[in-house]
């Protein structure tokens, strides 16, 4: 017999408190929060932002009650908490440099939600951690009893987790009680969408934004008393029988939420390269390849790739054109790898891809796929490479179990920050970002949200039609 899933969470979202959560819970929310907010700043910039800004937003003058409640990052432009959800969360996953945990990225969809709302609230340090731990527990239970992976359906598993999720996140924030706080779950579940079929356009970044959004609006509506089904997570017409690939979900098995903590088990991978993390055990590998051998590019004659079935299914663009094609391009990963021996945000551009050295050695890259994958992960247990040079000479990587920046390979705090000031480097000053580190890295002791300076530059102007 289904057990009353959507009700339970509910009061396991109306009872969590900072006191109760474990100290890797806390650790894990912490680099959340501060490797999100730093790409948040870095894809502030990026097309997709600029759109979802200029036609999805309201101008001031017509934001009526909520102006100015929440900001743009790094702007500081004043909106509503609605529209900053939204367009930083966009901004947070246009570089697809995010982490990656729970089939998907969760501090993308929760990050932008939590931290608008939090600035709406003037919420605390610790309510923020704590929120952000409700929303990845439920997403992580959620994933749990979802026998097959979403991918393989179409499905884009950030965005259908997610906005439940974030919906959890900002019921917890809201201080909801269990009623209320079921009901925003429910109300996000209707709102949930986004599909694999859009990788590498700006749609999958701004998919990701309206998932944000998303948990601010189901949260909200939920406490003005908008109902919704209490059971729509687990009827049998509901949330994750529509979603299942084949129909098979778990609806019987007693939740442990509280107990068990998956943020500990589970963690976050922070990510070394702004690209699909299906390509970086292959990246981490051509790089140090590259290194050892001292490979010249222009002596590469063929380049084998032994890669995951349901990982080369994602990376769909065998021929990239653009950055954002790129980014979801096995070819273009070994390519950079070769080339740069890295890839970077300085890769990630169209002129960079369209390079006729980058195209010819895309054209020499093939892959051979196995079905095997890792218990309860769409990747296989390792992913391998070797490189045929002139005249016949081949150099083979070891099996890459572990992407770099895994959480069985975490980056030092020196890595960490290393990143963190690439990514708000030209958008804050180095004393800001230096700043904004130093908050991040001790949020539990941040009296308000409103207080953390994640801004430097004048908000820009616009007409208030």
């Amino acid at each position: 017999m289904a057990i009353p899933l959507t009700r339970e969470l509910g009061r396991f979202v109306s009872e969590i408190r900072f006191a109760q959560l474990p100290a890797q819970s806390i650790a894990v929310a912490k680099l959340g929060f501060t490797d999100c907010i730093a790409v948040m700043i870095a894809g502030s910039s990026e097309p997709v932002a600029a759109i979802a800004r200029d036609v999805l937003t309201a101008p001031l003058a017509n934001r009526g009650a909520n102006q100015g409640e929440a900001r743009l990052l790094p702007s500081g432009e004043p909106v509503s908490a609605l529209d900053a959800a939204l367009v930083n969360g966009a901004a947070g996953h246009a570089f697809d440099y995010d982490d990656v945990a729970l089939d998907g990225h969760p501090s993308a969809v929760l990050v932008p939600a939590i931290v608008a709302e939090a600035e709406a609230l003037g919420a605390s340090g610790q309510d923020m951690i704590t929120a952000y731990v409700a929303g990845y527990e439920v997403w992580a239970e959620l994933l749990a009893r979802q026998t097959d992976r979403l991918h393989a359906k179409g499905w884009h598993p950030t965005c259908i987790f997610g906005a439940v999720g974030a919906a959890a996140a900002c019921a917890a924030l809201r201080k909801l009680d269990a009623e209320k706080a079921a009901t925003a779950m429910a109300i996000a579940a209707s709102e949930a969408s986004g599909v694999v079929a859009n990788f590498g356009t700006m749609m999958k970044p701004l998919q990701v934004g309206r998932s944000a959004q998303s948990g601010v609006v189901a949260a909200r509506l939920a406490a003005a008393g908008l109902t919704a089904s209490l059971d729509a997570l687990e009827h049998p017409s509901g949330y994750l029988n529509a979603f299942a690939p084949k129909g098979a979900v778990d609806l019987d098995s007693a939740m442990d939420l509280g107990k068990t903590w998956r943020s500990v088990d589970q963690g976050l991978n922070v990510k070394q390269y702004p690209m699909c993390y299906c390509t970086h055990r292959v990246v981490d590998g051509v790089v140090d390849l590259a290194a050892a051998h001292d490979i010249d590019p222009a002596q590469v004659e063929r380049v084998d790739v032994l890669i995951g079935d349901v990982a080369l299914k994602m990376l769909r663009n065998h021929r990239p054109t653009t950055g954002l094609e790129a980014k979801f391009s096995i070819e273009f990963a070994v390519a950079s790898g070769l080339t740069a021996r890295r890839a970077g945000l300085s890769e990630l551009t169209d002129d960079y891809v369209r390079r006729a050295d980058i195209q010819g050695l895309i054209g020499k890259v093939h892959c051979e796929t196995v079905t095997d994958t890792i218990p309860g992960v769409p990747f296989a247990p390792f992913d391998q490479v070797t490189v045929t040079l002139a005249g016949g000479k081949t150099v083979k990587s070891p099996p890459m179990r572990y992407a770099r920046g895994s959480i069985e390979a975490p980056l030092s705090v020196a890595e960490l920050r290393a990143k963190f000031d690439d990514c708000v480097a030209g958008k804050l000053t180095a004393a800001d970002g230096a700043a904004l580190f130093t908050a991040l890295d001790s949020l539990e002791r941040l009296a308000s949200a409103r207080d953390l300076k994640m801004h430097s530059a004048a908000a820009p102007k616009r007409a208030a039609s």
